[in-house]
C-alpha cells in the first residue's frame, strides 16, 4: 500500500519524531547534541517554524513545533536532516543514512494536547531512565520551560503564556503540570499519532481538518492507538 503524504499545515502545532537508523546512535557527544541544536534553530528561523518544545536523546529527536506554512516543517526537516547527516558523516568517517526512514509527525488540536504533548517530550528521558530528574538533562527543553536558563531554539506558544502572568509564574505552573505527568496511555496515544501520521482531535476538530486537506486525517476505527485526552 502506498504511503499517504504527510499531514503538515501551517498553524498548527506538531509532535515530530526522528529516529536513527535501527536504532543507532545520532549523537555521541555534547558537541554532536549542540550541533543538532544550532541547525534546527537556524532551519526554524529560515523557514518560520517556531518549536516549542524539544529532547535530544542518544537514537532520536523530537519536537513540539508550529509553522507559519504548509511546507515550512518539511522545509526544516529536510535542511536539518541532510546538514546534519554531512556534518556527522564526515566527522566519523563513516557513508550512508542516519535516520529511520522519513520522519513522522502529527498535527493536534492545540487546546486539547500541547501542553501533554510539551511535557511528553520533556519527560522523555525520565521516561527512558536516563535521568532521575527532568532538569538533570541538559538537551531538553524543559530547563527553559522551568526558568533554570535561556534556550533560544524555544518559541513558546501562546497557551505556554496563557500559564501565569508573569515568567515566574508561568514557570511555576509548568513546572506543577511536569510534576503531575501524564499517563501511559496517553505517552502511546502521542507516540502512536505521530508514527501513523494522523492528526489528534475532536471529531469537530477533526472534520473540520478534513475539509482542508485531501488525505485522510484519522485513522480508521478498527485497531485505533489510544487516544490520549486533555491531560490538564
Amino acid at each position: 500500500m502506498a504511503r499517504l503524504p504527510r499531514l503538515s499545515l501551517a498553524a498548527f502545532p506538531h509532535l515530530v519524531i526522528q529516529r536513527g537508523n535501527n536504532g543507532q546512535s545520532i549523537a555521541s557527544s555534547a558537541g554532536d547534541r549542540q550541533m543538532l541544536l544550532a541547525l534546527l534553530d537556524q532551519a526554524a528561523r529560515k523557514f518560520s517554524v517556531a518549536i516549542h518544545g524539544y529532547v535530544v536523546t542518544d537514537n532520536q529527536f523530537q519536537l513540539l513545533a508550529t509553522p507559519a506554512t504548509d511546507d515550512g516543517l518539511p522545509k526544516m526537516m529536510q535542511f536539518v536532516g541532510r546538514s546534519y547527516v554531512r556534518y556527522f558523516n564526515d566527522l566519523y568517517g563513516r557513508s550512508g543514512t542516519l535516520w529511520e526512514g522519513r520522519y513522522r509527525c502529527t498535527l493536534m488540536d492545540a487546546d486539547r494536547f500541547l501542553l501533554a504533548c510539551m511535557v511528553y517530550i520533556d519527560l522523555m528521558p525520565v521516561q527512558e531512565g536516563l535521568v532521575v530528574e527532568p532538569q538533570d538533562c541538559l538537551w531538553s527543553s524543559y530547563g527553559h520551560h522551568v526558568g533554570l536558563r535561556s534556550d533560544k531554539v524555544v518559541t513558546p506558544h501562546a497557551l505556554f503564556w496563557a500559564l501565569g502572568n508573569t515568567p515566574f509564574a508561568r514557570e511555576a505552573a509548568y513546572a506543577a503540570l511536569a510534576n503531575a505527568g501524564i499517563s501511559a496511555d496517553q505517552r502511546e496515544g502521542l507516540t502512536q499519532a505521530a508514527l501513523g501520521g494522523w492528526a489528534l482531535g475532536d471529531e469537530q476538530f477533526m472534520a473540520e481538518l478534513q475539509k482542508r486537506t485531501g488525505r485522510r486525517v484519522g485513522k480508521t476505527r478498527a485497531g485505533r492507538p489510544p487516544n490520549p485526552t486533555r491531560a490538564f
